[in-house]
């Protein structure tokens, strides 16, 4: 009888030597994780043999019935594992490590009624997030965007509120061709307090002009104004998208409105010259193709009034950057344009009228060198632009300077070729 008691009493030690011993495990795990913690910021040296006593503690609790079920056992899991898959530079090896983290937290979380280990699995996300983030990075750097897209989505899913993951998400689908879902993150980083929200406005126009869908990008656009009206990039891609549709005259009272809240914003002076430089041009070839005598004439004033206009505007672009190349290539185009017409007249002048074709010619060459300077300084910032230098040849055409012509004309094949 004493010795059946003995072995019972015996028996009850055992089980519960195993029981503390298990929990030992799981009290060894959290010590080391918190030494872990404590000297990370030191470098791997002092803090990874803690992390990898952690782990190996970890894993003994996590097999036990006594401990297995535990919040904190699998919040320990997630938060060790998260570290050490963050740790690990080799996707081969990392990789299950954060599949077990995942899991592991998405557990804790479902068994952590009281939020006891809330801050342990925030920063075991935290440290998920990190390591999606750099597996994006590193793709897209290699421009591999779809795999970029793959990895910065999960960054966002497991931090929702991140704008800086749904930026990168967005980013990242665009880069992929994956458009929908540009759409929809860049819809959802405008919900949020995002700094740069102004030009992610522009994206999203980009990614709507990019699927032929003009009317998405000139409402995405509008929002952005009415939320940011004094902003002048905003405001320019409204105008591009207005002339891309061929909406012309409405995008007039566009750059009046723009230059009112950014009158020293040189871009808008060269789009406003640059309508009007399309509404003269149009104008040229509606007076080409009528036959009314009457109706010519007046397409023809408004030719000439709107090149007008746009000189105005050219010339404010150039006052606040005299080395803005589109202004001057622009500028001396328009200038130049009432000389060719003057020249072109007189060339069909009878031959007994030689005191008007000379005066015509003489009217001519005084128009075509108010546009000289500009055509020179085109050439002189962009030299290797052949529209530049076939403007400037049309120049010296018009002033029968043919050694000029013939040089030019040598500089545009050798650019050609």
């Amino acid at each position: 009888m004493k010795i059946k008691i003995l072995v019972v009493t015996l028996m009850g030690l055992i089980t519960t030597a195993t029981a503390f011993a298990q929990k030992g495990e799981l009290s060894n795990a959290q010590e080391n994780y918190d030494k872990y913690q404590k000297f990370k910021a030191a470098g791997p040296a002092l803090s990874l043999p803690s992390l990898t006593v952690a782990k190996t503690s970890i894993d003994k609790a996590s097999t036990n019935e006594k401990t297995a079920n535990l919040p904190q056992t699998y919040a320990l899991k997630g938060a060790i594992y998260a570290s050490l898959a963050l740790k690990d530079t080799v996707a081969a090896t990392s990789a299950p490590m954060f599949a077990t983290a995942e899991e592991a937290i998405k557990k804790a979380k479902e068994l952590d009624t009281k939020g006891e280990y809330k801050n342990m699995l925030t920063e075991a996300s935290t440290d998920l997030a990190q390591y999606k983030l750099s597996e994006g990075v590193k793709a897209y750097k290699a421009q591999k965007f779809d795999l970029a897209y793959t990895s910065f989505d999960k960054y966002r899913q497991i931090m929702p509120d991140d704008t800086n993951a749904i930026y990168f998400t967005a980013l990242s689908a665009n880069n992929s061709k994956n458009y929908p879902a540009a759409v929809i993150n860049y819809n959802k980083l405008l919900t949020t307090k995002y700094s740069q929200n102004a030009l992610i406005y522009i994206d999203l126009s980009n990614v709507y002009m990019t699927t032929k869908d003009t009317a998405s990008a000139i409402k995405a656009t509008t929002e952005g104004i009415a939320k940011y009206p004094s902003n002048g990039e905003l405001r320019k891609r409204q105008i591009e998208l207005y002339l891309k549709s061929g909406k012309k005259q409405e995008v007039l009272d566009l750059i009046q409105s723009a230059i009112t809240n950014d009158p020293k914003n040189k871009t808008l002076y060269y789009y406003g010259g640059f309508t009007y430089t399309q509404l003269a041009d149009l104008a040229e070839m509606a007076q080409k193709k009528t036959k009314d005598a009457a109706e010519k004439d007046k397409l023809g004033q408004s030719k000439l009034d709107n090149y007008a206009k746009a000189a105005e505007l050219y010339k404010k672009a150039l006052e606040l950057d005299p080395n803005f190349y589109e202004a001057n290539l622009n500028m001396g185009y328009v200038l130049m344009k009432p000389g060719i017409e003057t020249y072109n007249a007189a060339q069909q002048l009878p031959g007994n009228k030689q005191k008007e074709y000379d005066a015509a010619v003489a009217k001519a060459g005084a128009q075509l060198d108010a546009a000289k300077p500009y055509l020179l300084k085109a050439v002189e910032l962009e030299p290797k632009s052949i529209d530049a230098l076939s403007n400037l040849k049309t120049y010296y055409a018009g002033k029968r300077d043919m050694t000029n012509v013939n040089e030019i004309s040598k500089k545009i094949e050798a650019l050609k070729q």
